[in-house]
């Protein structure tokens, strides 16, 4: 069994477009298109039975249409498990949270560098706190050394003003800045997915944080579409986990994580 932590959905009328975002984002070409159903064919050549899914909000306005295309993929596919999105600045965001959350969606997914603004920014406390008292868990796009918006250490500071908030940072906790990963965030009490890192970051950095922050708080993502499943998996292996420590990466760790947020 594995759990995709880490995957990108898109209606059929702007999938091409947010592909090339994606693509341009990361001067890479991307795998896929982002189609949902493509996502579980694609998904399935390696066991993956289970799909954290979420797109996010560039403007406020896109905020409900957003959510709600992640419900209805949700609805019409078992296998997705639907996080949804927030933009700083919209007004009535209490309300849309437990709307969401009510519904079925299990976390919000926050791209600071998508969206503009800082992973700590002082407006978003208020948003955090709802999202804990809710249950729900924050999935942060982390690091980039190209932008000042979702480095490990504004992470780290959302850490210390929000002790019950369950955050998983993406991309071994930072993006191209997997030093200050291993510096602020390793060790922490959040987890860390594998998403777009084994591409790029060099093997033994990589085992250096995950050594450093335990594979107990480490989930398998796939960051689908960008990337091709079945290398992310061997990616993946590349690491040199076996027994129960793989399989605590693969699918364990995220069904605890889960629950803990039933």
């Amino acid at each position: 069994m594995i759990i995709d932590f880490h995957a990108h959905i898109y209606p059929e009328k702007i999938a091409e477009k947010a592909t090339e975002a994606i693509e341009s984002f990361y001067d890479a070409k991307a795998a896929n298109r982002g189609y949902p159903e493509d996502l579980i064919k694609i998904g399935s050549k390696i066991g993956v039975e289970k799909y954290i899914v979420h797109s996010c909000a560039t403007k406020v306005n896109q905020v409900p249409s957003i959510n709600d295309y992640i419900l209805e993929q949700c609805a019409l596919h078992p296998e997705f498990v639907g996080f949804g999105t927030i933009q700083l600045g919209f007004e009535d965001f209490e309300s849309e949270i437990k709307r969401i959350r009510r519904a079925g969606i299990r976390g919000i997914k926050i791209h600071p560098d998508f969206q503009k603004f800082p992973a700590d920014d002082p407006w978003m406390d208020d948003v955090y706190e709802v999202i804990a008292a809710e249950k729900m868990i924050v999935l942060f796009h982390a690091g980039d050394e190209r932008f000042d918006f979702s480095g490990p250490v504004r992470i780290a500071n959302v850490l210390k003003k929000h002790p019950n908030l369950d955050v998983v940072a993406a991309h071994f906790g930072g993006y191209t800045e997997w030093d200050a990963s291993y510096e602020y965030l390793a060790g922490k009490r959040l987890w860390l997915d594998t998403s777009s890192t084994l591409w790029k970051c060099p093997l033994e950095k990589a085992k250096k944080i995950m050594n450093k922050h335990g594979v107990e708080k480490m989930l398998f993502g796939t960051d689908f579409p960008m990337w091709d499943p079945v290398e992310e998996l061997e990616r993946f292996d590349m690491l040199g986990l076996t027994g129960n420590d793989r399989d605590a990466v693969l699918y364990k760790n995220a069904l605890e994580l889960l629950k803990r947020n039933e």
